[in-house]
Formats: C-alpha cells, sequence, structure tokens
C-alpha cells in the first residue's frame, strides 16, 4: 500500500475508533505491573498527568522499561520512538545528531541550534556537542514528537527529549551494578538514599564505562580506536521545608572521552557501496568487524602547526562538564510555582582527523578547544481556576561560548585553512501560558501562547600563526566589512490551539495546530570572511489528529497520530556562490514539508506475556526552492561544472529527498517466566527497521542508504535482592551507514555483546 494511502487509513481507523468505543473496559490503568505497559506520569505539558490523557504525541517510558529494552544512552531512544532517528556527529561520540519528523542538525559549533532539544530536569541543554549522555539512575524519559514551542521554547520544532532523573528516597537504601562486554568494555553503576531525617533527604549516584574500542589501524598497529572513558557522579538532596515548599538541588560531575572516527568494514568493503579510504587500503586481519581510521598515532601531532593549547591535543574527543539544578517547588492557593534554575560549564577538547591522511597530522584535522556556560532561569505556575487548567511562566537563558579551533588541509604538507577563535553569546527571555477550558463533559479547548525575544553576538580574533597562507584572516572587522552583521535579533510569538474529546474513560481523541522555531545562526566554520553567512530563524506550523486509547481491560494500548508540518525558512545546508565558486555552506535556501502517521502498540497478552509494535510513516520533500537552488538545477541540466551533486541537487539533476527521514517499524516481545516465588527469567527481543533513505544533502550513491535492521535482545535472571543479565545490540552486526563527510561514509557501530550484574539493597 502506498504510503499516502497507508497514512489516511490509519487516521480514518483513528475516526471511526468511537464506534468501537463500547468495547473498551474503564479500568483506566494497564493490568501489567512491572513490564511494558506500565502506567507513566508525565510533564508533557509542564504539569503531571498521565499519558494517555495528554494530548501530544509523546513516548515515555520509565526506568524498568529503559533497563529491559537496554537502552543505556539518549541515543538508543531512535530504536523505540516512531520516525526517530539517530547518529553520532561525524567523529564525536560525545554528540548526537537526532532527526525527529525529519528535522535535523548534523553541526556541533557553537553557532548552530539542534531542533530536537534536550532536557534534563525540566533545564534545557544547549549544545549538540554533549547532549549523549549515559543513563544512570533515570526516572523516565519523555520523548515528545512535533514542535513544542509553546511550553518548551526555541529549538524544539522537531521535538524534545526529556530526561528525568531520581528524586531522592524517603528510605535507606540503593544499588550497586557492575558488568563487562565485548571490546573490554567494563562498567559499573551506583546508587545510594541517605535520609537524615524525614525531610531533609539525599542520594549519590555514580557509573564509570571504558572500553577499548571497535577499530583497528593495521597501518599503524592501533587496537584501541574509538573507545570510549567515561565517568560521571551526581548528588542530590531534596529538603522538604514544609508542607508546602521542595527543594530539590543536585550536582553533576561528568567526563567523556569518547570518539567517532571514520572506519570501514575491513570484511566487507563493498557492503557500504564506496572503496575503504586509501590510507586504509592495507588492509590487514582485524580482531572486531571494523578497521582502519586516520594515521595519526595516539600523541600530540600538531605541535608548530597550530596556536595555543590544541597543538598538544592527541587523537581523540573528551568533554567534562559540571552542572547544577535547582527547583524549587512551593504549594500555593493558586497553584504549585515552580523556581528552576540551572547552570552548566562544559568544555570539549577534540583532535579529529576526518579524511584519513597518510601523514601525522592526518588528511582533513580539526583541532578544538571549546569552553561553553550556560544559565536558566524559570519561575512557571500550574494550577487550576473551576474549568480552567493553566500553566504559566517566565524563562530567562544566557549562554557564553567561546571555541578556539583550526582546520589543516593535507596537501602534502599540512595547509593551515585557518586558526582563530570565535566568541559567540546567546541572550534570550520569553513569557508564555498554556490554557485548557474543560467547557463541556468530555469536551477540553486549548489556547497556548509563548512570546520570545532573543539577541544573539558573535566575534572572531586570528590565532598569530604564519602557517595560515591566506591573505584575508577571519576577524570581526573583516567579517563586517564583507557586509555580514555579527548580531541577530529574534522575538517571535508561538502559539498552540488544540481541541480533545474524550470518548470514554479509555478514548482519548485531539486535534491541534502548534508552532515552533529554531534560531538562526552563522556558518562559523568559513575560512574566509565572505564565508561567515549568516541563516535566520527557521519556523514551522504543525497539524496534528490523534488518538490514545486503552482496550481489553487496559491490557491493549493503541495510540494514532496523524501530522502535516510546514516548514519555512528551513536551515539547509546548499550550495552557495562563494568568492572561490560554489561551496557548502547553510543558508534559508527552501521550505519543507513533511506529513505521515505514527501508532504505537502494547499488548499485554498475559500477565507474563507483553508484545509492542511501533511505526512511523513520513513523506518530507522541499518546496519554496530559493532562486539560487532553482538557477543551480537548471545549470546542472545545462552540463555547468560544480553544479550537479552539490547542496541539494543530484548529480542527475534533480532535487535530493530531505536527509534522515526514513520510514521506521519496530516490534519486539516480552516474557516474564516466574521460575519460583521471587525469582523470574525475563527475556526480550525487538528488532527495528529503517526504511531506504539519504544521509547527504546532494543524495549522492554514497549517502542512499539501503534498508536495515537492528536487532537487539536481553536475558536477564531476576530476584528481589539481585539480577544477573545478558544482553547485545545490533546483535547480526548489520553493517549500515549513519552519516557521509563526502567522499566517504561513517558506519553505525558493530554488534556488541555484555553481561551485567546488579545487587539492589
Amino acid at each position: 500500500m502506498p504510503k499516502l494511502q497507508l497514512a489516511i487509513a490509519s487516521v480514518l481507523t483513528a475516526a471511526l475508533a468511537p464506534a468501537l468505543g463500547a468495547q473498551a473496559q474503564t479500568s483506566g490503568t494497564p493490568a501489567v505491573r512491572g513490564g511494558l505497559l506500565e502506567e507513566i506520569v508525565v510533564t508533557a505539558q509542564r504539569r503531571e498527568e498521565k499519558i494517555q490523557d495528554v494530548p501530544i504525541a509523546v513516548t515515555a517510558l520509565n526506568d524498568a522499561q529503559l533497563e529491559r529494552l537496554n537502552i543505556r544512552e539518549t541515543l538508543d531512544l531512535v530504536r523505540v520512538v516512531p520516525n526517530f532517528m539517530g547518529s553520532n556527529n561525524t567523529g564525536l561520540g560525545t554528540a548526537n545528531v537526532y532527526s525527529l519528523r525529519a528535522l535535523n542538525n548534523t553541526e556541533s559549533i557553537a553557532t548552530f541550534d539542534p531542533p530536537v532539544g534536550t532536557y534534563v530536569d525540566d533545564v534545557f541543554i544547549a549544545r549538540q556537542n554533549a547532549n549523549n549522555f549515559a543513563l544512570f539512575d533515570v526516572e523516565r524519559i519523555e520523548v515528545l514528537r512535533g514542535p513544542q514551542g509553546t511550553l518548551f521554547g526555541r529549538n524544539t520544532t522537531g521535538g524534545a527529549v526529556s530526561v528525568f532523573l531520581k528524586k531522592p528516597a524517603e528510605e535507606f537504601g540503593g544499588y550497586l551494578e557492575a558488568g563487562f562486554g565485548q571490546f573490554g568494555e567494563y562498567l559499573v553503576r551506583g546508587s545510594v538514599d541517605v535520609p537524615f531525617s524525614d525531610r531533609f533527604l539525599t542520594k549519590l549516584s555514580a557509573y564509570y564505562i571504558q572500553n577499548d574500542g571497535y577499530v583497528d589501524n593495521p597501518t599503524t598497529g592501533e587496537s584501541n580506536l574509538n573507545d570510549r572513558d567515561s565517568y560521571g557522579v551526581r548528588a542530590a538532596i531534596r529538603w522538604l521545608a514544609s508542607d508546602a515548599v521542595t527543594w530539590d538541588l543536585s550536582f553533576d560531575v561528568m567526563k567523556d572521552d569518547w570518539m567517532n572516527l571514520l572506519n570501514f568494514d575491513s570484511k566487507n568493503p563493498q557492503d557500504v557501496g564506496v572503496a575503504a579510504p586509501v590510507s586504509c587500503a592495507a588492509g590487514g586481519p582485524s580482531r572486531s568487524r571494523f578497521s582502519c581510521t586516520g594515521l595519526r598515532t595516539d600523541q600530540a601531532n600538531l605541535v608548530g602547526i597550530l596556536a595555543n593549547k590544541k597543538q598538544n591535543y592527541p587523537l581523540g574527543n573528551e568533554v567534562n562538564s559540571f552542572s547544577v539544578i535547582s527547583n524549587v517547588g512551593w504549594q500555593t492557593g493558586a497553584g504549585l510555582i515552580s523556581f528552576i534554575t540551572g547552570y552548566r560549564d562544559m568544555t570539549q577538547e577534540f583532535a579529529l582527523d576526518f579524511f584519513n591522511g597518510a601523514a601525522p597530522w592526518g588528511g582533513f584535522t580539526i583541532a578544538n578547544d571549546g569552553k561553553h556556560k550556560q544559565f536558566t532561569q524559570e519561575v512557571k505556575i500550574a494550577g487550576s481556576a473551576g474549568a480552567i487548567d493553566y500553566v504559566a511562566g517566565v524563562y530567562y537563558f544566557d549562554e557564553d561560548n567561546t571555541t578556539d579551533f583550526g582546520d589543516i588541509f593535507n596537501i602534502g604538507f599540512p595547509f593551515v585553512l585557518e586558526d582563530r577563535i570565535m566568541k559567540n553569546t546567546t541572550e534570550a527571555w520569553a513569557v508564555y501560558g498554556q490554557f485548557d477550558w474543560n467547557f463541556a463533559e468530555r469536551w477540553v479547548a486549548t489556547l497556548g501562547l509563548r512570546y520570545t525575544d532573543e539577541t544573539k553576538n558573535i566575534g572572531y580574533t586570528a590565532n598569530e600563526n604564519p602557517n595560515v597562507l591566506s591573505p584575508l584572516r577571519v576577524t570581526s572587522e573583516t567579517i563586517a566589512a564583507a557586509g555580514i552583521p555579527l548580531e541577530q535579533t529574534t522575538d517571535l510569538v508561538t502559539p498552540r490551539l488544540a481541541l480533545q474529546f474524550r470518548a470514554t474513560d479509555d478514548v482519548n481523541f485531539f486535534a491541534s495546530a502548534t508552532r515552533g522555531f529554531k534560531s538562526g545562526g552563522w556558518n562559523a566554520r568559513g575560512t574566509n570572511p565572505g564565508l561567515i553567512q549568516p541563516f535566520s530563524e527557521e519556523k514551522v506550523w504543525s497539524y496534528e489528529l490523534g488518538m490514545k486509547s486503552d482496550w481489553m481491560d487496559g491490557r491493549l494500548r493503541f495510540n494514532l497520530t496523524g501530522f502535516y508540518s510546514d516548514v519555512e525558512d528551513f536551515q539547509l545546508p546548499s550550495a552557495f556562490n562563494g568568492p572561490t565558486g560554489i561551496v557548502f555552506i547553510t543558508r534559508n535556501f527552501a521550505g519543507m514539508e513533511n506529513k505521515g502517521v505514527e501508532a504505537e502498540l502494547l499488548w499485554a497478552a498475559t500477565d507474563a506475556l507483553t508484545f509492542f509494535a511501533n511505526v512511523g510513516i513520513q513523506s518530507p520533500k522541499y518546496k519554496d526552492l530559493d532562486p539560487s537552488i532553482e538557477q543551480q538545477l537548471e545549470n546542472c541540466r545545462n552540463g555547468v561544472p560544480g553544479t550537479c551533486g552539490v547542496g541539494i541537487v543530484t548529480p542527475d539533476g534533480e532535487i535530493a529527498e530531505p536527509v534522515r527521514a526514513p520510514d521506521t517499524y519496530t516490534l519486539g516481545v516480552n516474557y516474564n517466566w516466574q521460575i519460583t516465588s521471587g525469582l523470574a527469567l525475563v527475556p526480550n527481543v525487538y528488532a527495528t527497521k529503517f526504511s531506504d533513505h539519504n544521509v547527504g544533502t546532494s543524495g549522492t550513491a554514497a549517502s542512499l542508504v539501503d534498508s536495515y535492521t537492528i536487532l537487539n535482545a536481553g536475558l536477564t535472571l531476576q530476584a528481589d535482592a539481585w539480577s544477573i543479565a545478558a544482553k547485545c545490540s545490533n546483535c547480526t552486526n548489520e553493517t549500515y551507514v549513519h552519516s557521509v563527510l563526502p567522499p566517504y561514509q561513517y558506519l553505525g557501530n558493530p554488534r556488541t555483546w555484555g553481561m551485567t550484574f546488579r545487587l539492589n539493597f
């Protein structure tokens, strides 16, 4: 069945479901506890509600479900959320490119913002270069699909990934977990709750993960590339100051040393459609499926080539962060007033060879010394007045970034394209409100509105480096002389309109229209002043029709959403006529529309056996092309050199498909075999299929990815006080491409397996 027909049929199913309403029971909550069908309370509308009562497309998983599905980091969520795809940024294991309903951003530098916002305990995490969190002591995760511009604000045009960590418990207890796995991995995780009194509760949590990496380099003999060395410590305090006032305060320190270097399948390089990088052609035996990356060894190779301390960086990517989150809740007669404060101080140091050059400094190498600080303050009230439920607040965001970075290209000697220090800031404030009017017994009308005012600034200083041969350096003065503004301002209103009909206690319909926007920025990686081109904010209207339903006395849950997204001023990497010809640069070159269907099914066939299935179908396409794209398209078809296979124009003179927008299909089963009282064996297996899709804007052969399926499985022996688990990810060792940096492809992780032992106390 064609995609559009299937989408129409699915939405019609939702529209006809009231006729089946008499069959629905009124239990209101799932029958199975401790499994995949548990009821979860979410805050997708910034107040506590049961997930089935929320008129938003949201997937939520609690701690037990995350553990059972072997979701150990935020990137793993792409296995279980419809129309959600993700991968590491090229080179950076700490950075995730999330793509939700075809909205994504592949840049990690601080002048670009992601369209899928990441939140931890209601605090926005601005930088994409460190959004791949290792999960420990998590209470739940909510993935909100579609723009969340009213209640969450800017940079959530695609949606939001919201992580909530556990609060300190009222009783002493905790757990300790240790494990080992493939590629020499071992991990330790633990948490302990220590209540000092009935009103003063504390928690201390920590984790450590280390592995040897899955990539060999037969040329240099290195065998620990794409390895990981990470740890994190979190301290949390809950002070019940009075019956009306609660203060939650947490501190965390995290370090993640993790890179994602170019590699290829040493056994079947032809599987991915292109030849192995030339510096890897020597081949040779490999202890893993993947082998061969850049020729730089794990030592400093940039001394005397770049300026400042980044010349001493070894091959690698290390992120260190310190965060403080404070949430004071005050229950008043008008509602719960929350004072939410967040501070994050992060550094990132990396030296990465992206093109596998046959030289100590690599083929195309970027060395980066970044310092990033952000502060957020929000005051929110959530309450009710008669038939009106409301959420309202004010929000302030301040960010300062300093990035010292240099680019080296191998032309037989290390040619330094540019070596500079960039400083950029963002200051934004907003006021918002959402009002839900229960105007009839089963009807709710929603009106939401947010006003955002944002100012961004950028400035450059050229490092003193005689290896930079360009006669015109990138500085604030030369950029301004090129007519490029060093400041951008945005003020925008993002409304939400929704109508909800509760057909029965267990069947809920909704329709909505929501606006969102993603901030503008600059092409910060430009190596001459004329290339630091600005791009304006990206705006989207999204229209949804959905159903949430529980059936069979709460044993069957079926949720369905149909959507249409209209994106204006899409921030698109494309062709641009620069000083030396066509270059690859991001501008607002087009609009985009996307329509699709998302379905989630959970069925507790028995108290022990649960099936689940998720389907995401979408059909994005570009529209409203900029005249420069139309001209490039015509030039390509007329045979003008350098205009085909560039930007969004394919090698055969067509407009490419939007990137990272496959259909997704997940099917799984979970069984709880009660061996004896207090002892169970729990097998779990699920597979996620991603359909054919494009991972490069111009749709070249290297960027067209055939459909692939990732199989994940686990087996847990579980008692009240302990558990032993064996799990694998990508169990069939599927080879697949997740990104392309022309002309090379970046592959997803190979099969990994591991075993853990957990003790609860």
